[in-house]
């Protein structure tokens, strides 16, 4: 049974992840052609602008833009982007107010990375960014309830990706630490990631040794995430 984690000084010299400087990736605009699909209304023609202050909707009849800071989260896979923003829904309608965009062109995985970090809080971004070093590829199985996918994981300093080469690129994933809840890993052949808004589970082609799913799971709290009084026990317990 693993001990509860102690975010002592000595702990976090010797973790071998580092945060990266994600800074360079900024691209000062990127756009494309789009259409903005509404509830019982024809989708609407338009360009998406991504720049270093907010995103943006363009058409022929209005605009639309939208600060980081107003964006609650997003969901991005190879041609759809849905943004919920802290807008209420109209029409007394509850919960917050979705945008769906399909996309002319998919967003690159350096622009998909930088918009993550811009929004700063948990999202699900499904293109991963292959050129970052990985500290270990696993080859995968993620399961699915109808149909799955083979792909790999990526194990890297900043968090995770899955990359596959399914054609509607749905489930590929790149996870930052921020986006991660928690980590499960029952034997060397399988892992369980516990993201935000979904679970995701995997059957690992090659054992994921035990040493180096303690350095994810250290890295994963050393970060400053999910730290609160009951955590100490989800962490014996999944380590059990």
């Amino acid at each position: 049974m693993r001990t509860p984690l102690r975010l002592s000084a000595l702990a976090m010299s010797t973790i071998a992840f580092a945060m990266p400087n994600n800074s360079s990736l900024r691209p000062d605009e990127w756009r494309t052609p789009a259409k903005w699909h509404r509830t019982l209304k024809k989708a609407e023609p338009g360009t998406l602008l991504l720049d270093t202050s907010g995103v943006e909707f363009r058409s022929a009849r209005f605009s639309r833009r939208w600060k980081y800071a107003d964006i609650h989260t997003f969901d991005l896979s190879r041609r759809e982007l849905t943004l919920l923003t802290y807008e209420n829904r109209p029409w007394h309608e509850p919960g917050e107010r979705p945008f769906r965009f399909t996309l002319g062109a998919p967003m690159p995985s350096d622009v998909a990375a930088q918009f993550s970090e811009d929004v700063g809080k948990p999202v699900r971004n499904g293109e991963p960014l292959p050129s970052f070093g990985a500290i270990e590829e696993i080859p995968a199985h993620r399961r699915a309830w109808l149909r799955g996918s083979n792909g790999v994981l990526r194990l890297k300093d900043d968090g995770i990706d899955y990359t596959t080469e399914t054609e509607n690129g749905r489930d590929g994933r790149s996870w930052r630490w921020a986006d991660i809840q928690t980590l499960a890993n029952p034997h060397p052949y399988e892992l369980r990631v516990t993201a935000f808004r979904e679970i995701v589970e995997f059957d690992l082609k090659r054992p994921l040794s035990r040493d180096l799913f303690e350095r994810m799971w250290d890295r994963l709290y050393a970060s400053g995430l999910n730290l609160s009084a009951g955590h100490g026990d989800i962490h014996q317990e999944i380590h059990q």
